[in-house]
Formats: structure tokens, sequence, C-alpha cells
């Protein structure tokens, strides 16, 4: 019975495997704007920090409160302001703050899955000492040196920043106009020039944006330009040419490209092959 061969799959650094062996394609929160959130978070903490001084020397000033109880409602407040609060919030919103809402953050489990009080707390408890501590220079050098920017309390704490904005889609490639389609299989457009290429191209994206007059008369001045190098010329409208044009070179080098890297790959397979021996006569 021959034996069963496993499967070897790959995963890589900004992938998470599930409990059913799914590899999602997450992208953690940058070093940069991970300190950024950060620093907003903590910024807000010292306002707090700064108006409950202003007011409670105030409040001692004018005899409404006894100065002995100055410095207990001031350890209560720091209290408040670098474990509760963060703990609390980061809870109740499943791992978002005002920093990380500013930086399009979330704070996950490194399974992917939403951190919850556990995780919070621990980040917290540990951010006292590498956040209000030492401003934030345990946390930096940690998070420098992680894959993930992982600070001290995300590493004990199981957890990292995943980037909750993903950047936009390109716009989907327009295709040969259907009434191009005969005169797509026999033009000819490899003479047309790299630099008038990325003209039309760029004019292809970005004409729909364009004010009306101003797009006709750039589609027939690149049209004019275009036709003395693509044969034959077809007899349609310049924006449609240019359309077609660009299609029709996009993908024959498309077709190149997937040509050459299955040459590369044949290329490859027949040198790692074992060689064969000589036929014994």
């Amino acid at each position: 019975m021959p034996a069963e061969r496993a499967a070897i799959v790959d995963i890589h650094q900004d992938e998470v495997l599930t409990g059913e062996a799914v590899a999602l394609d997450v992208q953690p929160l940058g070093f940069f704007l991970r300190a950024l959130g950060c620093f907003i978070d903590m910024l807000l903490g010292v306002a707090v920090l700064l108006l409950f001084a202003l007011v409670s020397s105030w409040l001692v000033g004018i005899g409404a409160i006894d100065s002995a109880l100055q410095p207990v409602l001031t350890i209560v407040v720091v209290v408040l302001v670098t474990v509760v609060v963060p703990t609390v919030v980061e809870t109740v919103t499943r791992g978002r703050s005002l920093g990380r809402l500013a930086v399009g953050g979330r704070i996950v489990r490194v399974d992917g899955g939403a951190a919850g009080f556990r995780h919070a707390f621990i980040r917290a408890l540990v951010g006292v000492l590498e956040l209000w501590f030492t401003i934030g220079a345990v946390a930096a050098l940690v998070g420098a040196f992680t894959p993930r920017s992982q600070r001290l309390g995300d590493l004990l704490a199981g957890t990292y920043c995943e980037r909750t904005r993903t950047p936009r889609l390109p716009d989907a490639a327009l295709g040969v106009p259907p009434v191009l389609h005969e005169w797509a299989a026999v033009a000819d457009v490899a003479r047309l020039p790299e630099r008038l290429s990325r003209r039309l191209a760029q004019f292809a994206r970005s004409a729909p944006s364009m004010e009306p007059s101003a797009r006709a008369r750039v589609a027939a001045s690149l049209a004019a330009e275009a036709a003395q190098h693509v044969s034959p010329v077809p007899a349609v409208d310049p924006e449609t040419f240019l359309i077609a044009v660009v299609a029709v070179r996009r993908d024959r080098e498309l077709r190149a490209l997937q040509l050459e890297t299955a040459r590369a790959d044949a290329l490859t397979a027949a040198a790692a092959a074992p060689p064969r021996g000589f036929p014994s006569r």
C-alpha cells in the first residue's frame, strides 16, 4: 500500500492559521503608526492627569476638600488613567482606543480572534512599566525588534495590533471594446514606444474623471500619436481606439511574462532532475 504524502502548508509572517487550518492574510499595524496611536492615548491620559491636578488644587485652595486627601485621590486617578480606563475601553470596544481609531488599528489575539478582558488587563498592567515609567522607551525598543511591532504587554498577553484600514483595491482593468475584438486579434502594437504606452494607460485610468471637452481633446491628441505606431488603425472614435490599444498591449505583455515564467520553471525543474544514466549495451 503506498504511503500517504503529507501536504505542506506554507504560512507566511502576515498570515494567521485558524483552528480549521485556514490561513488568513492579516496585516499588522506598522511600527510608526502604532507608536503614533500609543502617543495619542498617552497624551489623553496626561491631559486627564493635568486636569485633575488643576481641579484638585483649586478645591484644596477653596477648602472644599482636605489637603490630606489629595495624595490619595492622586493615586486613585493615576490607577484609573493607566490601568482601569485602558482595560475597560479595550474590553468594551474589542481592542480599540482613540489613538488606534486615529491610525486604523485594533488589538487582536495572535490567532486573529478578538481580545478580551484578560488580554486588556495584562497589556494595561505591563504598560504602566513599559509606557508610563519609561516614557515608552521599553515599548519602542521591544516593538522595533518584533515581527509584528508587539510591545512587551502584547508578548505577555498574546496579542498584536491589526491593521483595520486596508488599502483601496485598484480599479478593474479595461478590456478590449466589443466592437474591436476582431481587430485585436490581428493588431500590431509592438512598435508602440514605452513612454507613449504609459501615457495611454494613464489616460485610460483617468478618463472617467476628466472634463468632457478636455477628455475629447486629449484623446484625439494621443490617438494621433498612437496611430503612427499601430497597424491597422481601426475606424472608431479616438477614446475607443486608445482603450483597445492599452488592453491589447497589456494582455500581450502579460502573456509574454507568463510564457517566460513557464520556461524558467521548466529549466529549473530540468536542472534539478537527477541525471539519467547511460543505457547498458
